[in-house]
């Protein structure tokens, strides 16, 4: 990603947050970023495991921190992302 894209205070659209959850899942679970639909299941369409969503997490704190300071994902609402666009929808609503 382009260094500006990396700036504190700048909004991050839904767009944006899509690919970067896509771009990290990707190199976490080794495929294409090209293969992860937005409505693909974690563990039934990506056989993701409980590590890759906890590896997925850190490195979305990780990236976000620098936009967002203090941007973490509570450990309680894991269970409530299931799918690619319930991460993507959580970051953007945690963003606001």
């Amino acid at each position: 990603m382009p260094a500006e894209t990396h700036v504190e205070g700048v909004p991050i659209g839904r767009d944006e947050v899509l690919e970067l959850v896509r771009d990290r899942l990707a190199d976490i679970l080794e495929i294409e970023p090209s293969e992860i639909a937005e409505g693909a299941s974690f563990a039934d369409d990506l056989d993701a495991d409980s590590l890759a969503l906890i590896e997925l997490v850190e490195a979305l704190e990780e990236e976000l921190s620098e936009r967002s300071a203090g941007f973490r994902i509570e450990d309680d609402d894991l269970e409530d992302l299931r799918t690619v666009r319930d991460a993507v929808d959580y970051v953007v609503s945690r963003l606001g």
